[in-house]
């Protein structure tokens, strides 16, 4: 296991994250104490030290969950968790972006994990109700109380996120250093804003769905069960061309579909860590070997063309032919752009 910067900060995070949203059988498909423990040790034996929860996961037994597994050596780890979601339903002020529910939430957080601070606090979802400079300086305030080190956001716009990086840079608050979104071979939209975004801001991504649920491990297309509904667009006719592509490559290269899954996102993303998780030890030591091959160019193309999207506009018309001529006189082809 190697090593990557989280974003434009100095953190070292090992370039898998482990996701433990199954530790915990409350949601009725996770894994018990027993079986997560062996999950987490397998992972830290790989060399793996970036963990992410939250504070919802399996109503907070993730997060208890955690917080034992690691008390015996706390600042080996780099523990990320977040908030937004709901932890009392009925109650307005027990979910949501806002000052009040950041506070209460990260308190139970500490709580639950039995530390006295957080290495990376997410904002879960932008909810469009809060300010956000009341974010931002609420989350600048936890960073300078010590209660927690870096800032991330998930799954929210890209002009949410510009913006509220932009106000923090210009405040002298502490900025966003990573996003996590759904990225996979199923499920490419963030490549319209969210991670070309991220690639200026040098913020890490950190993607959850890489296996798109298990569709990309081929099981359904064998008639298995799962907990991907029969009417999911993982599960579409499209979706389903391209985990048989997945399962072709992965024969043609020794390895899995789950290992060529991964691999497609770490390869196709600088500066991104996939969060990895299973409901069974021998799941993570499969999606773990990943770390051991290279998907060739030409392999990469099949996939990406298999998986393609149209970007829309702007994007489509702005790398027209005919724009590039407009804004480069004709010649677009002769200037280096380091950017792209």
């Amino acid at each position: 296991m190697k090593f990557k910067l989280l974003g434009k900060s100095g953190l070292r995070v090992s370039e898998l994250c482990l996701g433990t949203m199954t530790f915990g059988t409350e949601w009725g498909w996770g894994a018990d104490k027993h079986e997560s423990k062996k999950i987490f040790e397998a992972y830290a034996n790989a060399g793996g030290n970036f963990l992410d929860t939250a504070n919802r996961y399996t109503e907070g037994t993730s997060e208890t969950f955690l917080g034992d597994f690691i008390a015996a050596d706390r600042d080996h780890f780099v523990v990320s968790t977040k908030y937004t979601l709901y932890d009392r339903n009925g109650d307005p002020n027990y979910a949501g972006n806002h000052r009040k529910n950041m506070i209460r939430s990260v308190n139970e957080s500490l709580k639950r994990l039995h530390t006295d601070y957080i290495d990376v606090f997410w904002v879960h979802m932008w909810e469009f109700t809060t300010p956000v400079d009341e974010v931002m300086r609420g989350l600048d305030d936890l960073v300078r109380s010590g209660k927690v080190h870096y800032v991330g956001i998930s799954d929210t716009p890209a002009w949410v996120i510009s913006r509220s990086n932009m106000l923090a840079e210009l405040r002298g608050w502490s900025q966003f250093v990573a996003l996590q979104v759904e990225y996979s071979l199923l499920q490419r939209g963030a490549e319209r804003d969210l991670l070309p975004m991220a690639k200026t801001l040098d913020m890490a991504v950190t993607p959850w769905g890489v296996i798109g649920g298990g569709a990309l491990t081929g099981k359904y297309l064998r008639g298995e069960t799962g907990r991907v509904p029969e009417n999911s667009l993982r599960r579409s006719e499209r979706s389903s061309d391209i985990a048989q592509e997945v399962v072709e490559v992965a024969q043609e290269l020794g390895v899995t579909p789950t290992q060529v899954a991964i691999n497609w996102v770490r390869q196709r993303v600088s500066n991104v860590m996939p969060i990895v998780g299973a409901k069974r030890v021998e799941q993570l030591q499969d999606s773990l070997k990943c770390l051991d091959f290279v998907i060739p160019d030409e392999i990469m193309t099949r996939l990406n063309e298999v998986s393609k999207i149209e970007l829309g506009f702007p994007h489509d018309f702005l790398s027209s032919e005919g724009m590039k001529q407009s804004a480069f006189a004709g010649m677009y082809d002769n200037i280096i752009n380091h950017r792209l």
